[in-house]
């Protein structure tokens, strides 16, 4: 799970710099205290939906932008697993208008 953490933080972090917002204006803006995103930026908390929707709004983004690289594979009809994209996860850059899709 801290690996899934670490990568959602990630993008949070990639996601707010973009926007070029302290950690303190995107509490503000997600109605959340700026220790709650210092800590989901550093993966040590998994946010719940809710959270995760307040913080893409927060920073200008698309919900799926926030789980870039994090998926779910299937390994037989019992069990599952989380699998994070091995690539190194960059800046994007974003034009005005577009959407960006996981």
């Amino acid at each position: 799970m801290s690996e899934m953490a670490e990568r959602f933080g990630a993008n949070l972090l990639r996601c707010r710099r973009r926007a070029r917002l302290s950690q303190e204006e995107v509490g503000v803006r997600a109605s959340l205290h700026r220790t709650e995103v210092g800590l989901v930026e550093h993966g040590r908390r998994l946010p719940r939906i809710d959270t995760v929707v307040k913080l893409a709004a927060a920073v200008e983004a698309e919900v799926g932008e926030l789980f870039k690289g994090i998926s779910w594979v299937p390994v037989d009809q019992r069990r599952g697993s989380f699998v994070m994209d091995s690539r190194p996860q960059s800046p994007m850059r974003r034009h005005p208008g577009s959407r960006q899709r996981l």
